[in-house]
C-alpha cells in the first residue's frame, strides 16, 4: 500500500498564515529549515568576499559562484530520485552533516592562512551539492507531515523564512563579521547553524514515504534510470510544468549572474560600497520577498494562479534596469527590494501548485526537475557575467538583463495555453486533499 499523508491533531488555533505551526513535526522542520538556509545565506556572501580576500578579481568570483551552481545542477536529479525512494528526513540529516564538515574545513584553513582559491572552489561545489539535493527532499517531505489545506500557508512560511534568513539576516550578519574580522569567522558561524539544523531534523519523528514499496523492488540501477525517465515524461506531457520551468531557466540565465557576480563590483566602483553595503542590498531583496510571501500565505489560491505567477515573474527582472543606472547604494537597495517582491511571492503559488497537482510518488522527481531546469543555465550565467560586463559595461549588462525576460514570459504563457489550463484545473478549497493526476 502507498503511505498517505498523516493528519495530526492541531491543538491550537492560529491565523491562516501560521496554521502549520500547530503541528509538532512541522515546527521542527521549520526550525531546521531556517537554520539551514541561514547557514547558506552566510556562506553565499562569505564565498564572494573570501575569494576577493584571496586577491580574486571578478573572473575568479565567477568561477567560484559557478562552481556552486555546477554542484547544484549535477546533484539535483539524483536528489529527486532519492527523495522518492528513501526517507527524506534521513537525506536532509546527511546533507547537514556534509555541509558542516565543508564549512569547518574552510573556516579552519581561512583562519590559519592556509586557504587557497582552489580550496574555496571545491568547497563551493560540495555546498552546491547539498543545496541541489535538499530542495527535492524538503518538497517531497512537506505533504507527508501536513494536510493539503495547510500547504499554501507552509509554502508561504518557507517563502518568508528563506529570504529573511538567506538574503537578509544571514548575509547581513556575515557582512558585519567580515567587515569587523575576517571571512573565516563567518564560515564558522555557518558551520554552527548547520549543526543546529541537523539536530532539529534528528528530533523529528520518522516521515512516511508516499510511494508503493513494490515499485522500489528490483534492480537499483534500472530503477533509478526508470525513475528519471518517468519524471522527464511527466514534464514533457504537462504544459504548465514545462512552460514554468523553461521560462525560469531563461530568467536565471539573464539575471542571476549580474545579481550575484556584478553587484558587489558595481557598488564598489560607483558608490564606494563594501561587504556591508552588499549585504544591505541582499537584505532589501529578502525583506521584499518575505513580505510578499507572507501575504500570499495569508490568502486563498488565486483563481487565475498561473496568470498571476507569470505576470509577476515576467516583470521581476525590470528592477535590474534601475541597478544598471544607479550611482548610489540606496537606489540599488530599492531595486533589490522590488525584485524580491516580484520574484519570491509567486514561488508560494508554485510550491502549492506542484504539491497539489503532482502525484505523490512523483513529487521528489518533479521538485528536482524544477530545481534542475530552473538552474541548468546558472553556471553559464555566473561564468559569462563578468566577461560580458567587462565587454559591454555594467550599465548595458544590467539593462539587457532587465528587458530580455519580459517578452519571453509572455511567449511561454501563450505557447502553453496557461489561461485554459488554470480554468480547467481550479485549485478550490473544496478540492483540498485530492491530487489531480494531470
Amino acid at each position: 500500500m502507498t503511505a498517505t499523508a498523516p493528519t495530526p491533531q492541531q491543538p491550537i488555533a492560529l491565523p491562516r498564515a501560521l496554521a502549520p505551526f500547530g503541528y509538532r513535526q512541522y515546527r521542527w522542520l521549520a526550525a531546521g529549515l531556517i537554520l539551514s538556509i541561514f547557514a547558506d545565506g552566510v556562506w553565499a556572501i562569505t564565498l564572494i568576499w573570501q575569494v576577493i580576500g584571496l586577491g580574486g578579481a571578478p573572473t575568479q568570483v565567477s568561477v567560484a559562484t559557478a562552481a556552486a551552481a555546477v554542484g547544484m545542477v549535477a546533484s539535483t536529479l539524483v536528489g529527486g530520485v532519492l527523495a522518492d525512494r528513501v526517507s527524506q528526513r534521513r537525506i536532509v540529516i546527511g546533507l547537514e552533516m556534509l555541509k558542516t564538515a565543508v564549512f569547518v574545513v574552510v573556516a579552519v584553513a581561512s583562519l590559519t592562512g592556509t586557504l587557497r582559491l582552489w580550496h574555496v572552489v571545491v568547497a563551493a561545489v560540495l555546498a552546491g551539492i547539498t543545496t541541489g539535493m535538499y530542495y527535492p527532499a524538503y518538497s517531497a517531505m512537506l505533504p507527508s507531515i501536513l494536510p493539503a489545506s495547510q500547504l499554501q500557508a507552509a509554502n508561504g512560511i518557507e517563502g518568508f523564512l528563506r529570504p529573511v534568513a538567506y538574503q537578509a539576516v544571514g548575509p547581513m550578519i556575515a557582512g558585519w563579521i567580515i567587515a569587523a574580522t575576517a571571512p573565516g569567522y563567518a564560515v564558522g558561524l555557518a558551520a554552527a547553524a548547520s549543526i543546529g539544523s541537523g539536530i532539529c531534523y534528528l528530533v523529528m519523528a520518522p516521515v512516511p514515504l508516499r510511494r508503493d514499496p513494490e515499485v522500489l523492488r528490483g534492480n537499483a540501477v534500472r530503477g533509478v534510470l526508470g525513475d528519471l525517465a518517468e519524471g522527464f515524461g511527466y514534464l514533457r506531457r504537462t504544459p504548465w510544468l514545462w512552460a514554468t520551468l523553461f521560462f525560469s531557466s531563461i530568467l536565471v540565465l539573464a539575471t542571476l549572474g549580474p545579481i550575484e557576480v556584478l553587484i558587489p563590483f558595481l557598488l564598489r566602483e560607483r558608490a564606494g560600497g563594501d561587504a556591508a553595503d552588499h549585504a544591505l542590498v541582499l537584505a532589501a531583496f529578502g525583506v521584499g520577498a518575505a513580505a510578499t510571501s507572507l501575504a500570499f500565505a495569508s490568502i486563498r489560491m488565486p483563481r487565475r494562479y498561473l496568470t498571476v505567477m507569470f505576470v509577476l515573474w515576467g516583470l521581476s527582472s525590470l528592477p535590474l534596469i534601475l541597478i544598471g543606472v544607479a550611482t548610489s547604494v540606496w537606489l540599488v537597495v530599492v531595486a533589490g527590494f522590488i525584485t524580491g517582491v516580484l520574484f519570491d511571492g509567486p514561488m508560494v503559488l508554485w510550491g502549492t501548485l506542484s504539491q497539489r497537482r503532482v502525484p505523490p510518488g512523483l513529487l521528489g522527481r518533479v521538485a528536482s526537475l524544477d530545481f534542475f531546469v530552473s538552474i541548468a543555465l546558472m553556471p553559464a550565467s555566473m561564468a559569462i557575467a563578468a566577461p560580458v560586463g567587462e565587454a559591454i559595461g555594467l550599465t548595458t549588462t544590467f539593462v539587457l538583463a532587465g528587458i530580455i525576460p519580459v517578452p519571453i514570459a509572455a511567449a511561454f504563457y501563450f505557447a502553453a495555453g496557461l489561461w485554459r489550463d488554470e480554468a480547467a484545473h481550479p485549485l478550490r478549497d473544496d478540492a483540498l486533499g485530492s491530487t489531480d493526476p494531470d
